[in-house]
């Protein structure tokens, strides 16, 4: 049976620009949620970004990201919004946004 997953099958040059990529999104991902963190980066404007760090990022990440949520209201918010813990930010409906807007606001 062949190998069928394609990260097997990279070549030295091909795994390193998967690592610099990743690295990358990452970084991108930290500095999105440091603003939010910080207050210069709002929920609905992160709601509005059509990237892939910020439709990739959980929502868990995100809400945790806020000034003064914690896991106990993080926790709450998805409940109350029906979001299962594991979605992520482009797999949101736009009731589930508003809600988590208003829920925060």
């Amino acid at each position: 049976m062949a190998d069928t997953n394609p990260q097997l099958n990279l070549t030295p040059e091909q795994r390193q620009a998967a690592l610099a990529k990743a690295a990358e999104v990452r970084r991108a991902r930290k500095e999105m949620l440091d603003a939010v963190a910080a207050g210069t980066l709002s929920l609905a404007e992160v709601f509005d970004r059509d990237d892939d760090v910020a439709k990739r990022t959980k929502v868990k990440r995100l809400l945790m990201a806020l000034p003064g949520v914690g896991k106990v209201r993080c926790q709450s918010l998805m409940e109350v919004a029906g979001i299962p813990e594991n979605r992520r930010v482009g797999g949101l409906g736009k009731n589930q946004k508003a809600q988590l807007l208003d829920l925060t606001a």
